[in-house]
């Protein structure tokens, strides 16, 4: 039996791909805007484990269209959950820092409460409670600031504008760790591995990369490493409004992840130069 993986294309399903020899479902096979047809997939090919890297992510698109982002969210994942629970079969769902308020400075702890500040945070949290309430075995891993070669993100966006700009403004007081979409595949693999061994370890996690940085900072780095001559410009968030409130804090405490299954936070400050390497083969950036 192999590992189930929902997404084909996303940051995290295309690294999931690129790691295992898991089975990954498209939309053709398993469109999550039909969650019985999910938990379908899941019953017809028995996996030993579940990875959802799938989901609604368009987070600003997402106010002007939640009930598709809830079902895509949060109904899909519930289904996915349950039909894992009937088979007793492992289930990983990666969620977000934005289930979050995303105020003061310290890092949020699985516990802390909860406050999404908009429709994707919204949906999302209501997959996290969707899929404890399935039963299962399972593992909600929360993540932020997704950074890769391949799928859209903003790491490919400043490199795309500042190949033809001089000058850039980036928010700066929006702070989180940018990960790695090959840090999250290689942690989800780990961990669906462990719960088989070990169903105690159901529970939610953190994964996001360290050093904590702004925008800002972080666009500072890209353009460093790209050798590219384009200024970055603080600005506030205020300076930037978008129909999605971002949360201000996105950092996220990861040593109960470590802990439990000794996946340590990545530093993107090593992933960086890698992905950087890698888009630089691939030509121009649309």
């Amino acid at each position: 039996m192999t590992v189930l993986v929902f997404g084909t294309t996303g940051q995290v399903a295309t690294a999931l791909r690129a790691q295992a020899p898991v089975t990954a479902l498209g939309r053709a096979q398993a469109d999550l805007s039909d969650p019985a047809a999910c938990a379908a997939a899941i019953h017809a090919r028995r996996p030993r484990a579940v990875i959802n890297a799938a989901a609604h992510t368009a987070v600003d698109r997402a106010e002007s269209e939640e009930d598709l982002a809830t079902i895509i969210n949060a109904d899909a994942p519930g289904a996915m959950a349950r039909a894992c629970a009937a088979l007793g079969i492992p289930f990983v769902q990666i969620s977000t820092d934005y289930v979050f308020a995303g105020d003061g400075t310290r890092p949020w702890h699985p516990d802390d409460p909860t406050g999404p500040l908009g429709a994707y945070g919204r949906s999302k949290l209501k997959g996290e409670l969707a899929v404890r309430a399935a039963g299962g075995t399972h593992a909600i891993l929360r993540t932020s600031w997704v950074f890769s070669a391949h799928g859209s993100n903003f790491l490919k966006t400043m490199l795309r504008l500042g190949a033809t700009r001089d000058r850039l403004t980036v928010v700066s007081d929006q702070i989180g760790g940018p990960t790695s979409a090959r840090a999250i595949a290689a942690a989800c693999l780990t961990i669906a591995d462990q719960l088989a061994a070990d169903p105690r370890k159901t529970g939610t996690y953190h994964l996001a990369g360290t050093p904590a940085t702004s925008w800002a900072d972080f666009a500072r780095a890209i353009m460093d490493g790209a050798g590219l001559p384009c200024t970055i410009e603080d600005i506030p968030t205020s300076a930037y409004p978008t129909p999605a409130r971002r949360p201000h804090n996105s950092r996220l405490d990861c040593t109960t992840t470590r802990a439990a299954f000794a996946v340590s936070q990545p530093d993107w400050r090593m992933d960086l130069p890698r992905i950087l390497r890698d888009l630089a083969t691939q030509g121009p950036i649309p």
